[in-house]
Formats: C-alpha cells, structure tokens, sequence
C-alpha cells in the first residue's frame, strides 16, 4: 500500500468528520448568507489542516467565491469545485447507514473538496513534494449555471497548466469524465390574441395551439447519432378554460456534443418562426456551457491517472457524460482538464444522493498520487 494511501486510510473517520461539518452547513445557490456560512466552515478547514487563508471573492447576490493557494512557483494546478447545492434548507439531513453517508449535496459535490483538501493534506504532512503550486477555487453558483463565476475560472484556468475537477465519479463504476456534454437553456415566450371561447372563439388566436406547435417543432430537434436532446422541460399557457388562451411559455433544456451543434442547434432555436397566422415568438437563451471534448491532452491526462490508480490497486476507466460541470469552461479553453476525481456514491440531485465512505480516502489518495505527478 503506498503511503498516501496508508495515511489517508488511517484518517478516514477524520475526513468522514470534515464532510459532515460541511454537509450540515446547507447551501442552496439561492440562499446567499447560507453559502456564505457554507464558506465559513470550508475557510475553518483549509486553515485548520493547510495553514491557508482565503482570498475571498465578494459577491453581491450569489455567495462568495474561495480562492486558495497551496505553494509557490509559476506553474499551478487548479482544482474546481463548488459549494453550492440545489436543496432548500432541511429538505434532507446528513445520516450515515453502514458504509453509506447520505445528505443535500455531500456526493455533488461537497466531499469532493474534502477530499482535495486532504489529499494536499497527505502530501504536506508525509513530506510528498509537489512540483507546482495547488490552487482551489470554490465558487458559488455551479448548480445555477456558474453566471458569476465563470470568468474567474476561466481567468484561473488560464493561468494554469491543468485543471482537475472534484465533481463525483460515475456511479458504480468510478469512471473519470473525460467529456461532457454543453447545456443550454432558453425560453419561447409566445402571444396570441385572446376571445370568448363561446361566443367569439373565431375571433382568438390561441397561443396554446402555437405552443403545441412549437414542442413538436422543439423535440424534433433531438438527434441521438449526433448527441443532441431538446428537452421542452416546462410548457405552460392561457389563464382560463373559457378564453381563447393569449399567452403561452416554454422551458427548454439543450444538450449537445459539439461546439459546432450547439451554433447550429441555438439559430434553429433562436430563428424559429410561428405556425399560425397572428402569433408572436419572444425567444431569449443560449449555450451557457460549452462542450467537454475529448482531446489528445485530456487522454494523456487520464493515462497519467491509470496509472496512478495501478499503483493503489485501481482500475480506472473513462465516461462520457451529459451533465455539464465547471470542467466544460476550462476545457472549451484548451487547458487539460480531467473531471469526476471527487467522491463516489450515488444519486445527486436525489433524495438518495450519498457517498460511499471506505471510498473517501481512496480517491483522495488518487488525487494526491496524481498531483505528485504532475
């Protein structure tokens, strides 16, 4: 057994600790003074076990972005990972069954920042020199689409020679992600011309009916050879049964492989046109994340980790993915960037999201083996 391993194993109730304190500080992005109490509590944990003090990056309606700097040197490795999560407060509690840990936003992503922290940890404390400075960016606003934090790390990426991303592995198999799909939202909002659904129903033109329409239109859109899906999420119109419905509004989920789609998904989108004579198309959105493509460095990346997981007895294997993360950014960048090296478990942005606890100081023994060799 390696000694990163060793150590780490030794300290896996510690780490189970710091992933607890972290959890029970819930942080759903909307709630801006609970992500900014989430933050206190990671600050306390990078002090308390790398000496850091954070650089603290105000944010006036989203919590606070974190920055860290383990180091020195030009050349620096930057882990992502973000504290936000997608549950309101006390909607699920943190509880431990066997080997399992269960609670709002301990799989995506909380324990994979703990495990960042201790990995770095492992190396201080056995004397493992690291070639390059370590810089953590813990930001705010992943679930919600990262609107203001992306250009802090795409700022940050670009000073870096490589990004590691903390998002959790594929469940079961703890496959590394080593592309993503982009994601883009928009909204068709969509007027008509109200009448009297009995007396004057000639004399309406139904936003409704246009929607209908428009889904159908939307949903073709999808392309499974090509990796694209048009998902029409939410569709809602009109105010009462008895009216000739004057307004209507879709929701609209886009997932592409490809820079190239995601242009040519969002003209379709954004050009589309009415089907009936007297209807009106308001339609706002974009592809906020771009695509996580596969490229030569991302392949080098990943065999520098197998090979560090042969080392600790690991086999690793690589996924394709159609959640986006905060590695879309940087890899749109051309900077090398390996995603899933946070936790394993199962279920987030599920009532059943958990982590598998024996797994915690494995994957942090990943991680730091991986920095060493970087």
């Amino acid at each position: 057994m390696s000694g990163l391993l060793h150590y780490l194993k030794e300290n896996q109730d510690h780490i189970l600790a710091d992933v607890e304190r972290v959890v029970k500080a819930e942080s759903p992005t909307q709630d801006k003074q609970a992500v900014d109490r989430c933050g206190e509590v990671f600050q306390s944990l990078f002090a308390e076990h790398l000496g850091l003090t954070a650089e603290v990056i105000p944010m006036d309606t989203t919590g606070n972005h974190l920055r860290f700097t383990y180091g020195d040197g030009d050349s620096q490795i930057l882990i992502l990972g973000h504290m936000d999560t997608v549950w309101d407060i006390g909607r699920l509690s943190y509880r431990v069954e066997g080997n399992k840990a269960y609670g709002p936003g301990i799989l995506d992503m909380k324990s994979g920042i703990i495990q960042a922290i201790w990995a770095v940890k492992a190396c201080k404390d056995l004397g493992v020199a690291l070639q390059k400075k370590v810089v953590f960016l813990c930001t705010s606003d992943e679930e919600t689409g990262s609107d203001s934090s992306r250009a802090y790390i795409e700022a940050e990426a670009r000073k870096s020679e490589v990004v590691l991303v903390v998002e959790p592995a594929v469940a079961n198999s703890g496959a590394l992600k080593t592309s993503r799909k982009g994601v883009g939202h928009f909204t068709m909002s969509i007027k008509g011309k109200a009448s009297h659904a009995g007396n004057h129903h000639e004399e309406g033109i139904s936003a409704v009916e246009e929607m209908a329409h428009q889904i159908l239109f939307l949903q073709g859109l999808t392309d499974y050879s090509k990796g694209t899906t048009i998902n029409v999420g939410i569709a809602s119109g009109g105010n009462r049964t008895n009216v000739v419905a004057e307004s209507a509004l879709l929701d609209i989920d886009v997932r592409i492989n490809r820079l190239s789609e995601a242009e040519r998904i969002s003209d379709l989108i954004t050009q589309a046109t009415p089907f009936l004579e007297g209807t009106t198309l308001q339609i706002t959105g974009n592809v906020n994340r771009p695509p996580m493509e596969r490229t030569a460095q991302t392949e080098k990346l990943f065999h520098l980790a197998t090979e560090c997981g042969n080392e600790l007895e690991m086999t690793l294997t690589e996924a394709h993915v159609g959640g986006g993360s905060d590695g879309n950014f940087t890899a749109a960048l051309g900077v090398p960037t390996l995603d899933g090296l946070g936790a394993m478990g199962d279920g987030p942005h599920a009532e059943y999201e958990h982590i598998l606890i024996d797994q915690l100081p494995v994957r942090a023994a990943l991680l730091a083996s991986l920095m060493t060799r970087l």
